[in-house]
């Protein structure tokens, strides 16, 4: 795992192909708020069911100015399944490489078989950033069981926009 980024620093900007076209980019600055959730891939049954949920509630990010994006380190043909079969409509970016997934402190796990995939993939993640491209919110969990509850993300979310400060800071 490389280094965890720190709660309210810059979250390391890239830019990521987007399923339809396009690209994604993730952190710097923007209009409005930004909520990144990683998946791990087309392999994972629980990253189907929990960006499907994701889905059902981006009109609640949406009222709060919140952009929401999925990506993964799945080549463009699994991503392009993975949201088809999801029916996902945020902008879903792939092709996220290991120094990417390094860079955002994520876990890299290895495939236990070729019938999972045939890459090294993350582990899920999530990172909510400010208009300023600040982390106010950074999950990271090693296990695809661990999910941050979608409610509380938009709950929190909402305290971030009225001045809740970013926690977790001191050293």
């Amino acid at each position: 795992m490389g280094n965890k980024p720190s709660a309210g620093s810059d979250l390391p900007e890239m830019t990521l192909s987007a399923v339809g076209g396009g690209d994604v980019t993730l952190g710097g600055k923007r209009d409005g708020w930004q909520a990144i959730f990683v998946y791990r891939g087309l392999h994972c049954p629980i990253c189907k069911t929990y960006l499907g949920k994701l889905e059902a509630k981006l009109g609640e990010f949406a009222e709060l100015g919140a952009e929401v994006v999925a990506v993964s380190g799945d080549p463009k043909e699994k991503a392009e399944a993975f949201a088809a079969e999801v029916g996902l409509t945020m902008p879903v970016g792939y092709g996220m490489s290991v120094e990417q997934m390094r860079a955002l402190g994520l876990y890299i796990s290895a495939p236990r078989n070729d019938t999972e995939t045939d890459r090294p993939f993350p582990e899920p993640g999530l990172f909510v950033t400010t208009p300023e491209g600040k982390l106010q919110i950074v999950e990271i969990a090693n296990a695809p069981f661990v999910r941050p509850d979608l409610d509380l993300v938009v709950r929190g979310l909402n305290r971030g926009k009225d001045g809740y400060p970013v926690r977790g800071t001191m050293a």
